[in-house]
């Protein structure tokens, strides 16, 4: 259950992390960061991976575009 709730959270930080790839819109990734780690949170006390490995994704797409914007752009 832990585990398709960790995917459920991870596919609504998904859904603020694409628009956000949009220059001048990546102030977005700043909402969908906290979003995303709780994400990983709940996939951590899942016995099965696939939630947590998803919402690792999905933080890595945020932090990058982040890293490549320079924080805010």
């Amino acid at each position: 259950m832990l585990n398709i709730l960790s995917i459920l959270i991870g596919l609504f930080s998904l859904l603020i992390v694409i628009p956000s790839q949009i220059p001048f819109l990546g102030w977005g990734n700043w909402f969908a960061l906290p979003v995303v780690v709780a994400g990983v949170a709940v996939g951590a006390l899942s016995s099965r991976n696939g939630g947590r490995n998803f919402c690792l994704i999905v933080l890595a797409i945020a932090v990058l575009r982040l890293m490549i914007g320079g924080g805010i752009f």
